[in-house]
């Protein structure tokens, strides 16, 4: 095919750029579809003839001043539906490791989340012996740290009694890394790890005669007084976490469960005299949590009742008078969920609101809804948001250079992680540069990406039973 050298073409370009204050890669695509068409020329690079006549014919047509605006995005295709796969070969979008380190490692929700979580310290009421927190569910750890950082710095003279649910092995190991500094400043700390359902874990008890018989109970009582001393003893746990912190898939739901219970609790050796109360005994452990969080402790695909059931209600139900449980899961209406339906048009993953979820938790919990109270509060108290990590005016200044690949493939990974889009429809997404367009529009169009999550509270009357 023919070609021609760059320099003539570039100089007509950047000329009209300048003159049409249209940025370089603006006009590459309108031009020929081609973002960096500019960027090539200028490093040299040859472009066919036609490349070139289309080029010219994009001037003429369009002469300074009466620029075109720009092209609405096509309209996505329809996508054929996929063929639903049995549960054990369904993996979730949710439990892939990568994508869920590039989420939360581009977003700040867990320091949004954490700063939510930290307002509900002032309004829990704390009986001796100890201040009672239960994490449902505490994925790498993030939240609960800043939470106990608040907690000592509240309840300072006050031993604390945590207890995190966590079935993924790669998880408990990132949130025991972090532990070591929270039992160097504050001494009277019992934490404990556990892989128990949601139904089991507040009370440390496994539902099932076969499961408690093989349940794993391992107490470990760190020696010394350093973070360093502490850092090593937990770090020799790896091998017990490698050998018992296993899971497997359900043949029913296609989650994750444990092959056998665990629970591990460490203290300081130095403080067990004062902690003898605090430490929970096999087969005698309560709940009577004073905070419980449950920050997206479900599938939000998930059916009103099955969250309602399986999670909330235990949780509830594991309060202590004067306890509060706060509830968070993904709100939508935002620029990530705008990503995903330029893509899936119909797709709605968010159909639970707080109202419907603690309306089915007041019904499942029956009676003993009596003795709580269910706040789902104005939508200006309850929904907050958080936002994807960019660099300074990365985005604002897209009018004169492109997005950054990195940040559009980050932005996109956490538009469908949110969203909880399965691995086997992003694959048939990612066919073609649409979901890139997508994500650079929308982008662009709110100079940024942010996410909205919304609250709930269910907390126990102080004088109840």
């Amino acid at each position: 095919m023919a070609t021609m050298t760059s320099s003539d073409l570039l100089l007509q370009v950047t000329h009209y750029c300048r003159d049409a204050k249209m940025a370089e890669t603006t006009f590459g695509r309108r031009a020929v579809n081609d973002g960096k068409l500019v960027s090539r020329l200028r490093n040299g690079r040859t472009v066919s003839m036609r490349t070139a006549e289309r080029v010219e014919a994009f001037i003429a047509d369009n002469p300074i001043g009466d620029v075109p605006a720009p092209r609405p995005l096509p309209a996505p295709p329809p996508r054929p539906p996929m063929p639903e796969l049995p549960p054990e070969q369904n993996f979730r979008f949710f439990d892939n490791r990568q994508k869920y380190l590039m989420f939360v490692n581009t977003c700040s929700e867990k320091w949004v989340v954490a700063g939510r979580v930290n307002l509900e310290l002032a309004s829990i009421h704390p009986r001796p012996p100890a201040v009672r927190v239960f994490d449902a569910g505490v994925g790498d750890g993030t939240i609960l740290t800043r939470v106990m950082r608040a907690m000592h710095k509240r309840f300072t003279w006050m031993p604390h009694y945590v207890v995190a649910k966590e079935i993924s092995l790669e998880d408990t190991r990132l949130t025991l890394e972090k532990m070591p500094d929270r039992f160097h400043e504050h001494p009277a700390t019992v934490l404990v790890m556990t892989n128990l359902y949601y139904a089991e874990a507040p009370w440390l008890t496994a539902g099932s005669v076969g499961a408690a018989s093989a349940m794993v109970w391992e107490e470990v009582a760190l020696r010394g007084t350093t973070s360093a001393e502490f850092d090593e003893q937990i770090t020799d746990l790896q091998p017990f976490l490698a050998q018992h912190w296993r899971a497997k898939i359900s043949s029913k739901s296609g989650n994750p469960i444990y092959e056998k219970p665990v629970v591990l609790i460490v203290y300081r050796e130095d403080q067990r005299f004062l902690l003898d109360s605090v430490i929970p005994r096999r087969g005698a452990a309560q709940a009577e949590f004073d905070l419980v969080i449950a920050s997206q402790p479900y599938r939000a695909r998930a059916s009103t009742a099955f969250k309602a059931k399986k999670v909330i209600a235990p949780l509830a139900r594991a309060l202590g008078p004067g306890g509060r449980l706060i509830g968070i899961h993904s709100y939508g209406d935002d620029p990530g969920l705008e990503i995903i339906r330029k893509v899936w048009p119909d797709e709605d993953p968010f159909h639970t609101s707080r109202h419907d979820l603690l309306a089915a938790t007041r019904d499942e919990l029956g009676k003993a809804a009596g003795r709580l109270n269910f706040n789902a509060y104005s939508d200006s108290r309850s929904i907050f948001r958080y936002e994807m990590h960019t660099l300074p005016n990365e985005i604002a200044e897209a009018s004169s250079s492109s997005i950054g690949t990195s940040t559009l493939f980050a932005a996109w990974n956490d538009a469908a992680y949110v969203a909880q889009i399965e691995d086997q429809r992003l694959e048939a997404a990612m066919q073609d540069s649409l979901y890139l367009d997508a994500t650079r529009e929308v982008l662009q169009r709110h100079q940024g990406l942010w996410f909205n999550d919304e609250s709930f509270i269910i907390s126990r009357k102080r004088d109840s039973l």
